[in-house]
């Protein structure tokens, strides 16, 4: 990376002055080294050429035609490039948002709603409509900051389990044979309905088993030992060749049939009413908590990368006007992608510039080449989304996570499970709600300890268990989270049996460096603990409170039951307090307060 194309740039966590702005125009592109553009075209032009096959893919996912996919990475594309704060982040159809509108849709209830037909993609443009208004709406109210209650670890477990559940939904095309038949307002699990596939083997095509063998082949050399070209465009170039030439489809294999051309109109989605709305709200949820947890970690790890510009609440305003621009364009809901990202910084893009060259590029394939696609085999699209599905698989850090911390693997574990066994709009509620517990399991059982000093007057912590006094008479106490209404009675158990031996120490000083706030009930647990402690005849004293939590004291109290003067800035202060008092006596004066 070249230093010299971010020198003039605001870093990664200073806000730029358009940050109180609701719409902000071209921050992923300005300021713009013109030096730049022949990289970003060419960038563009590649990174089209590698996820017009993938977003083709992706229409299986979301159950709508093979051209909606390229329509995600057109006015969508467009609009984010704008619009939007990250200079990398691609927008465009997505696996997992893909998984949870099929989810959605089907499960409506609608009689005979099925994918592929134009009732279910009014249903997919009025959800990605819903979805960008709850976008734009997030900004406007500044609730970027939710992406942070999505841990890394759960979204490595939900996007995992999508994996399977996509790779596991792709055998039935790979095989040529009937998808299960499920009735879509009753979706079945994606285990029985891939054990339904494999009772189906035996009238497997072999003619279309050979074309998904030679698609994957074909992508796993190319990503591998051929990275300078792209594998899905030659697997997607080569089987329509091979599909014209050779007439498969008159050998059992189908086709995707006429495509038709041209730009897609603009307008409302035809069909759904305001009454839809509300049925649809659930799934809008789960799309717009999902795009705003993986399109914000993805843009901030490439503005980490590149030390750009990133504004979180600003993205919120491209993404969410890209997946208004999807809803009124005819197509399904777009998302941040983290694939199409990593293929854009590949291709050395640097800027929005290369997503607006990837949206001039798939207008004009649009406009003059979508005819040999009839000739595709739908057997391609199965092998490639099964390709993309065994991607989302994520052994490597599944293996870390259980390496470093086994508690959070076992919830992401969980995630992927719920995933694949139940479904993916479930699974993200579980990965929401196992974040949360998983936030207040942490400070519901914080780090707490015993202070002493050493022989150089340096603090060392020590287990409560060893009830070790820093002094003699001196109990130094360090309570390890915010105190609040779960951990309150934690901290007042484990300071009276800190106490409550023979002999009694003479000071109680609570180390609250790392208590960052403190709700009522931690407020009214300080001044109760004050009482008991002063009934023990024990001094209490507080020390290294910080200035967000001074006034909380004084105001719940607290400073007023302990004393002002037993606060201290600092614990070598407090330390000196107590050798003062039990030197001049004092301490016992205190005791008998």
């Amino acid at each position: 990376m070249a230093t010299s194309e971010h020198t003039s740039r605001t870093p990664v966590n200073q806000s730029p002055p358009t940050r109180g702005a609701v719409i902000t125009l071209l921050q992923g592109i300005r300021p713009y080294d013109r030096s730049l553009l022949r990289r970003d075209l060419v960038a563009g032009i590649t990174l089209a050429a590698l996820a017009i096959p993938e977003v083709m893919g992706y229409t299986k996912i979301a159950g709508t035609p093979v051209i909606t996919g390229l329509y995600t990475i057109l006015f969508p594309a467009l609009v984010f490039a704008l619009l939007g704060s990250s200079r990398h982040l691609v927008v465009g159809g997505d696996s997992a948002t893909a998984a949870i509108l099929y989810a959605g849709i089907a499960g409506l209830g609608v009689a005979g709603l099925q994918p592929n037909t134009p009732q279910w993609v009014a249903f997919a443009g009025l959800a990605a409509l819903i979805t960008g208004a709850l976008l734009v709406l997030a900004r406007i109210a500044r609730l970027g900051f939710l992406a942070d209650f999505i841990s890394r670890t759960v979204l490595v477990g939900f996007l995992t389990g999508v994996g399977i559940q996509v790779a596991l939904g792709q055998f039935a095309g790979m095989l040529g044979v009937g998808s299960p038949k499920v009735d879509v307002q009753h979706v079945s699990g994606t285990v029985m309905k891939f054990w339904d596939t494999l009772k189906e083997i035996p009238q497997a095509s072999l003619a279309t088993v050979a074309v998904s063998l030679s698609v994957i082949a074909t992508l796993i050399v190319f990503e591998r030992w051929i990275k300078a070209i792209p594998g899905g465009l030659v697997a997607v170039v080569g089987a329509i060749v091979v599909s014209g030439a050779a007439d498969l489809q008159s050998h059992g294999v189908s086709t995707l049939g006429p495509v038709p051309s041209g730009l897609p109109s603009i307008g409302l989605p035809s069909g759904v009413g305001w009454n839809d709305v509300a049925p649809l709200l659930s799934t809008s949820v789960s799309l717009f908590l999902v795009i705003l947890a993986q399109s914000a970690a993805t843009s901030r790890a490439y503005a980490v990368k590149y030390g750009d510009v990133f504004v979180e609440n600003n993205d919120l305003v491209g993404l969410g006007a890209a997946n208004i621009a999807a809803g009124l364009s005819g197509t399904f809901v777009v998302n941040g992608s983290p694939t199409k990202t990593e293929m854009a910084d590949e291709a050395k893009s640097r800027s929005q510039v290369a997503m607006l060259s990837m949206a001039v590029t798939v207008g004009i394939v649009l406009l003059f080449l979508t005819k040999p696609l009839q000739y595709m085999p739908n057997a391609v699209l199965s092998a490639v989304v099964f390709v993309i599905g065994v991607k989302l698989v994520d052994i490597t850090h599944m293996r870390e996570i259980y390496r470093l911390r086994r508690d959070e693997f076992w919830i992401a574990a969980l995630t992927a499970a719920i995933v694949v066994g139940i479904g993916v709009e479930q699974g993200i509620i579980l990965a929401i709600v196992l974040s949360l517990l998983d936030h207040v399991r942490r400070h519901y059982q914080p780090h707490d300890s015993v202070v002493t000093l050493d022989d150089h007057g340096a603090t060392v912590e020590s287990p409560l268990s060893s009830g070790a006094d820093a002094e003699p008479g001196l109990v130094i106490y360090r309570f390890g989270a915010g105190l609040f209404y779960a951990n309150a009675s934690r901290l007042t158990e484990e300071a009276v049996a800190l106490v409550d031996r023979d002999p009694t120490p003479r000071w109680f000083v609570l180390l609250a460096d790392a208590i960052d706030d403190v709700d009522f009930t931690g407020g009214n647990t300080l001044v109760e603990l004050a009482g008991v402690l002063e009934r023990r005849g024990v001094v209490f004293a507080i020390a290294e409170a910080n200035r967000e939590v001074r006034p909380e004291m004084d105001r719940f109290g607290v400073t007023e039951a302990i004393g002002a003067d037993r606060l201290y800035p600092t614990l070598e202060d407090a330390v000196t307090a107590y050798r003062a008092g039990t030197r001049s006596g004092s301490s016992s004066q205190d005791a008998e307060r």
